[in-house]
């Protein structure tokens, strides 16, 4: 499922293949809706039903490119959609529609003394679809389409996994899975659009949901490379779920954080926190909503995120999925 999910193309704004293959999942298993800015939010009846709401929620959209303009030779212009770092994008293999392209932009005989020292902003890019003038370009591609990074899902090591979109398909995948499973409470799941420009439906499912704790699944950006040591490494693969207390958006809740940790000594799961106060999620837009929810996200550590080849480790997916399944059968005691 994880390799299916991370293979559709559905950045923030263009989740529709995302959302109709989600749905084909769960649509036997549970009550769902779609709103109106494309939220799947979806109901499962548990063996018990408790006088407070739990809601669990991940993103289905995934950073990609946004055509801006067609130049006289008919290179593609664009920007990002979500957080993209240019120098993890030249020489990218990238789809437009129907259409392959390559990012690219000048050789390096022909850049100044200054240029060398710098990466090349987006707007110094091109995606080049192989057109021979504007003319040609605009029976293929316009202004608003979408670009999305080329890349296989690969297993490699010792049980690691590279693809495009990890940062949120896990998630996705983990909802999916408990959706189908027999759930000791009464449980509310949204599967998320626009995260990666700014929490946008996570504050409209939030807000219709009305839960009174939510649990964030996501994937977090883990610095375990070569050279990188001590809280600098942030997370690491390979040493379980990450449960934050904190980041750029939001103050978790401590008793949830507790808890988690405690279930996690108790089961013999590893498990870790962010060591770095940084970055954010959809539970910024959460908490927030109404009067307030109490919020905890727990995360899958994923190497060079946001990139064609972002990493993470099968055994983090597997704790994971234990230490949620006990964390939701647990949450009201």
């Amino acid at each position: 499922m994880l390799e299916t999910l991370c293979k559709l193309n559905g950045t923030s704004g263009d989740e529709n293949v995302v959302r109709k293959y989600i749905i084909s999942q769960i649509a036997s298993y549970c009550d769902y809706s779609q709103d109106a800015i494309g939220n799947i939010i979806a109901f499962k009846k548990g063996k018990k039903k408790h006088s407070e709401k739990l809601m669990l929620c991940a993103h289905m959209d995934e950073v990609g490119f946004i055509v801006t303009g067609i130049t006289d030779e008919g290179y593609l212009r664009f920007d990002t959609v979500g957080g993209i770092d240019s120098r993890a994008v030249i020489d990218r293999c990238v789809r437009v529609n129907d259409i392959n392209g390559v990012i690219g932009t000048k050789a390096i005989h022909q850049t100044s003394e200054a240029e060398k020292k710098k990466a090349p902003t987006v707007s110094e890019l091109f995606i080049d679809i192989g057109a021979e003038s504007e003319a040609d370009a605009r029976k293929y591609v316009r202004e608003g389409d979408y670009a999305y990074f080329v890349s296989d899902y690969t297993e490699f090591g010792n049980g690691y996994i590279k693809a495009k979109a990890l940062d949120d398909r896990i998630g996705c995948m983990l909802l999916i899975e408990l959706i189908k499973s027999d759930l000791e409470y009464d449980t509310y799941f949204a599967f998320n659009v626009q995260e990666e420009v700014g929490l946008r439906g996570a504050k409209c499912s939030a807000y219709s949901v009305n839960p009174d704790i939510a649990i964030v699944l996501e994937a977090t950006t883990a610095a375990d490379l070569c050279g990188v040591t001590g809280s600098d490494r942030v997370c690491v693969l390979g040493n379980g779920p990450v449960v934050s207390f904190m980041d750029g958006r939001t103050i978790y809740d401590k008793t949830l954080f507790e808890l988690a940790f405690d279930i996690s000594k108790e089961l013999e799961i590893p498990c870790q926190t962010k060591t770095a106060i940084a970055g954010g999620n959809d539970a910024g837009a959460v908490q927030t909503s109404r009067g307030g929810v109490r919020t905890l996200a727990v995360s899958l550590p994923c190497r060079y995120i946001h990139s064609a080849s972002s990493v993470v480790k099968q055994s983090d997916i597997d704790f994971t999925r234990k230490l949620i399944k006990e964390l939701i059968n647990r949450i009201y005691d």
